[in-house]
């Protein structure tokens, strides 16, 4: 066989095992963290980290499929391991990215949350102006 395409085969097994691991750890500890950030909405916390997850591999499976080809031939064992630690660098950097966008995304909407629970609300009116008339 090909060392191309044993690399290929390790680039995808690898690749798509860490977009895994890295969407279901998201999605277990980040069910707490959207609950929070949706006011304890537990059902609407689910709905929203499931979404998160679906747009989280489509993104980075897409980018894994299309970032698989090579353009140089690889004949030594030495370029396989090159080629790999270069193609599975830039695919842990896009995922590292991903996460850290959506938790600040997220901590965004939290704060924005908290602040409008600790606005006081405006004081009531306590009395009527009459307009008055030009003199």
């Amino acid at each position: 066989m090909d060392l191309t395409v044993i690399a290929y085969v390790i680039y995808l097994l690898v690749s798509i095992g860490l977009t895994v691991w890295v969407a279901q750890t998201l999605s277990r500890s980040g069910r707490i963290f959207l609950a929070d950030v949706l006011h304890g909405n537990g059902q609407l916390a689910d709905a929203v980290n499931h979404l998160l997850v679906v747009g989280f591999y489509l993104v980075n499976l897409g980018f894994v499929a299309l970032y698989l080809s090579q353009d140089t031939g690889i004949s030594t064992a030495r370029e396989v391991f090159e080629a790999l630690s270069a193609k599975l660098g830039v695919v842990l950097l896009v995922l590292g990215i991903m996460h850290l966008g959506n938790v600040y995304v997220l901590n965004r909407i939290r704060r924005r949350g908290a602040l409008e629970r600790e606005q006081v609300p405006p004081v009531a009116p306590t009395g009527r102006i009459e307009p008055t008339t030009g003199v």
